[in-house]
């Protein structure tokens, strides 16, 4: 593997659009809220809600997966030479 290289300002350069990384973080901030709503539901015996939130975390990581699948064909970023 190569050490990332860094622009001027010294931050890691990395090809990632800027949508992508944000579908990414919000769908896990998603995912994790709706992993609540389904346990609280499933406690409360609520078998509709559990069921909805159930199909909607499965159109979040749907959503995500093909965020990463973007990413991993734009490949790791700029390759060291050296």
């Amino acid at each position: 593997m190569t050490e990332e290289q860094r622009s001027p300002t010294g931050k890691p350069m990395v090809e990632a659009t800027p949508m992508d990384v944000i579908r990414i973080r919000i769908g896990s901030f998603a995912l994790v809220f709706c992993v609540a709503v389904l346990v609280l539901s499933f406690i409360g015996r609520l078998w509709v809600l559990t069921g909805i939130v159930v199909a909607v975390m499965a159109i979040i990581a749907i959503y995500m997966a093909f965020a990463v699948r973007k990413q991993k064909r734009l490949g790791g970023g700029p390759q060291s030479r050296g």
